[in-house]
């Protein structure tokens, strides 16, 4: 079995075989942007191949309410149906981190991101924090 001796911590192409591409085919597939097909929340990519991992990285917003939107929900609420200015803010928060957590991982030149997970969590009265998180990855496809 290879030893991870590379000082970045992160194997070679002559440590990983024969079978895996050199770092010139990495680099000339390797594109500026990580479109949304290279998110996933599984582990895998289908139909590429991890060929090294640039870590955990995740994207992070922490908003509050407005108060006049609190109560327009709270009074809808009563009578039932779609909160819309809360899902409104919440599809917005949700994309900013989105943004995020791809700028972390292109900052650390991956081109896709697997085990892609959304948190949101309470902080204080009236605070929320709503974290995506996953791990930067270099694929390439799979031959």
């Amino acid at each position: 079995m290879a030893s991870w001796s590379s000082s970045s911590g992160v194997g070679t192409a002559e440590e990983y075989g024969a079978a895996r591409p050199s770092a010139e085919q990495v680099r000339a597939y390797v594109q500026p942007m990580i479109s949304s097909q290279h998110i996933t929340t599984t582990f895998d990519l289908p139909g590429y191949t991890i060929v090294s991992c640039q870590g955990e990285v995740m994207g992070l917003t922490v908003r509050s309410r407005n108060a006049f939107s609190v109560f327009g929900s709270g009074l809808r609420s009563l009578f039932g149906g779609e909160l819309r200015g809360q899902t409104k803010a919440l599809y917005e928060s949700r994309k900013q981190v989105m943004d995020r957590l791809v700028g972390e991982a292109e900052l650390r030149s991956a081109n896709a991101i697997v085990g892609m997970r959304f948190d949101t969590s309470e902080i204080g009265n009236g605070w929320t924090e709503i974290c995506a998180y996953g791990t930067a990855v270099t694929v390439v496809p799979a031959t």
